[in-house]
């Protein structure tokens, strides 16, 4: 059955077998991010590009689990850096995500800048407000990726039981955000004081995420953290023993300072029962 498949792919601690040779490649994406012509650093394993990473396996593993190429859809792309990854990721540094893995990548944001998105490989680009409406969501999407964009809502239960009710039976919601409910909270103190577009106003916990899928009737697939000290600068990032453990301490304790990541999946009609969450 579908949700068994499901369950394999996303077994105990996927996440130390996968590839990590994208995420070297990936640091070109703050140098084009930034204008410049190499990467800013010579680290080989970046902490801050593990939430493209995530996503990227993410989205693997769904090509994978459905043996075809993903129609899939970013919101909140800001300056295309998830697109950027996906490109830097690949062999021949063509714009776009392989072919082999997605068939279409839809890019939605409240305010799009399309001078930093032209030649990304995006097959659309659509500017709406979701908290306002989800009339840009269609039901061929087979993920939907909100990296890094619940933790700047308000209500983001009510945004997720939204586009829950538009999702097609299988496909999947893909999603990260830090989750250290003291750190968040500095955060959001500090935002009170100086407000601005890209303030943290929502708080999280695996036991929030695991909740909020519930809510929504969405299983939970996978859940961890991403790492137990983000030594960003430090030769540590040069060594792939350190991500990995970095990854290990994650999954094993995900409620410390790093960040979380996750996969939800909207059942499919021939699911009977839910897969224990992780």
């Amino acid at each position: 059955m579908a949700h068994m498949h499901a369950a394999q792919t996303y077994r105990s601690l996927p996440q130390l077998s996968w590839d990590l040779g994208c995420l070297r490649r990936g640091r070109l994406v703050a140098a084009r991010r930034n204008g410049e012509a190499t990467p800013a650093s010579s680290w080989n394993f970046p902490t801050r590009l593990l939430r493209y990473w995530f996503a990227r396996q993410f989205v693997c593993a769904e090509s994978r689990l459905h043996q075809r190429p993903l129609a899939v859809c970013e919101v909140g792309i800001k300056k295309g850096q998830m697109l950027r990854f996906m490109q830097a990721a690949r062999a021949d540094q063509a714009p776009g995500p392989d072919p082999a893995i997605c068939s279409s990548w839809t890019g939605v944001d409240l305010q799009l800048r399309p001078r930093p998105l032209t030649g990304l490989g995006y097959a659309r680009l659509i500017e709406a407000d979701i908290v306002q409406s989800n009339d840009w969501q269609t039901a061929e999407f087979d993920a939907i990726i909100l990296r890094h964009l619940l933790k700047h809502l308000h209500e983001p239960e009510r945004v997720l039981a939204a586009m829950t009710r538009k999702m097609k039976p299988g496909s999947v919601l893909i999603g990260g955000f830090p989750p250290c409910r003291i750190v968040c909270r500095l955060a959001r103190a500090e935002n009170s004081r100086h407000p601005n577009a890209n303030s943290h106003v929502s708080v999280f916990s695996p036991a929030r995420v695991r909740a909020r899928a519930r809510a929504a009737g969405l299983r939970l697939d996978f859940l961890s953290g991403a790492f137990f000290l983000w030594a960003a600068g430090s030769r540590l990032e040069d060594f792939a023993w350190w991500t990995r453990f970095n990854l290990l301490f994650g999954g094993l304790f995900p409620s410390w300072l790093g960040e979380l990541y996750w996969v939800m999946r909207k059942p499919a009609a021939d699911e009977i029962e839910p897969a224990s969450e992780p």
